[in-house]
């Protein structure tokens, strides 16, 4: 081999080793920390960066992203003697890469510790009832502390959640009675409820069912009431237009007798007092057909008179005719047997109408 040619390969490996050691390549999101001599110089920002070969070495290569940070459960005791555990996690991200390597050793335990501190000062404050609905609170206080701690440390807390609170089986046994508890009072109240709505809507119901019957009841018995007064109306308008006379209403009144028990619930009825006058009626009309005998007495009064009879012997005995008296007779027997059948047929249907058999009175 040629002597001068090793000396070359020799100067392009020492070249090739201080280029190496010279050039610094960061990926973004990354920050390192340089130091020359063992002493901080600078934070190599992403990219392409030049440092001395021997002089300048890389101490640290930190991540300025947003961390997540996840502890192992802590027991905490509350106010009220119990003992929980607690989680929590934790977001975070490193604002000066300088501070975070040489102000604090280990920044992850440092948070840790502190955080766990922070949550026995907030929790031992607060009893088991307020430390499991308050969490939106103890997680504010936590990122105060910790954000006003860490800020040296060239970190920023973003964020503090608690992940779980775990209190004892015992007090979660009681809480899943009383739990239970709560929602068996609420279904019975709710139950209740429902039967109470139910119960005034059917009430309401009933009102207004009541309420439209009788309506309903009441504007029948209006259109009932009213057809009766006009076909009574009617019926008087038409008996003085054609002026009837007493005897016609009389027989009228003995016709309507018998439909007095035609009720299917009547097992009771009264003759009325005015059934003797309306009888009496019936007896005159059938009466005044005698008054039609007049003549024939007169006729033979005369015939007597020719007969020689002397007038001045003083008034005539008038004898009494039997055929007058036979007719007056014969229609007033007559009328009474229409009334006592009329009166009879009527108390005949109102004993078959009846469950329990009532006698009536009869004509007197």
């Amino acid at each position: 081999m040629d002597p001068v040619v090793i000396p070359i390969l020799v100067a392009a490996i020492v070249v090739v080793f201080l280029v190496a050691a010279t050039v610094r390549i960061v990926p973004q999101a990354r920050r390192y920390n340089i130091e020359r001599f063992g002493r901080y110089r600078r934070t190599l920002q992403p990219g392409l960066n030049f440092v001395l070969p021997v002089a300048d070495r890389v101490n640290t290569k930190l991540d300025v992203r947003e961390q997540v940070y996840s502890s192992d459960p802590k027991p905490v005791i509350t106010e009220d003697n119990l003992v929980v555990n607690i989680d929590t996690v934790l977001y975070y991200q490193i604002t000066d890469p300088r501070a975070a390597a040489y102000e604090v050793a280990d920044y992850l335990q440092a948070i840790d510790q502190l955080t766990v501190t922070t949550l026995r000062n907030v929790i031992g404050s607060m009893d088991l009832e307020g430390t499991l609905t308050s969490r939106e609170e103890i997680n504010a206080r936590l990122r105060a502390v910790l954000d006003d701690a860490t800020g040296k440390w060239g970190i920023r807390v973003n964020r503090v959640e608690i992940k779980a609170i775990d209190p004892p089986n015992t007090i979660k046994e009681a809480m899943e009675k009383q739990m239970r508890a709560e929602r068996d009072k609420r279904a019975a109240i709710l139950h209740a409820e429902g039967e109470r709505q139910a119960k005034i809507l059917t009430a309401e119901g009933t009102k207004q069912k009541d309420i439209l019957e009788a309506q309903g009841t009441q504007q029948a018995m209006i259109l009932r009431a009213d057809g009766e007064s006009k076909a009574v109306e009617l019926v008087f308008q038409s008996v003085h237009r054609n002026n009837a006379d007493a005897k016609v209403l009389a027989y009228k009144y003995l016709e309507t007798l018998p439909h007095l028990a035609q009720s299917e619930n009547n097992t009771f009825w009264v003759i009325p007092g005015e059934l003797t006058e309306a009888v009496r009626a019936v007896t005159s009309a059938f009466g005044d057909r005698s008054e039609m005998g007049a003549p024939v007495t007169a006729q033979r009064e005369e015939a007597a008179d020719d007969d020689g009879t002397p007038e001045g012997d003083g008034a005539p005995e008038i004898e009494a005719d039997p055929t007058l008296a036979l007719d007056a007779a014969a229609a007033a027997d007559e009328a009474a047997k229409q009334a006592a059948v009329a009166v009879s047929d009527a108390k005949a249907e109102a004993e078959a109408a009846g469950e329990a058999q009532r006698p009536g009175r009869g004509p007197v």
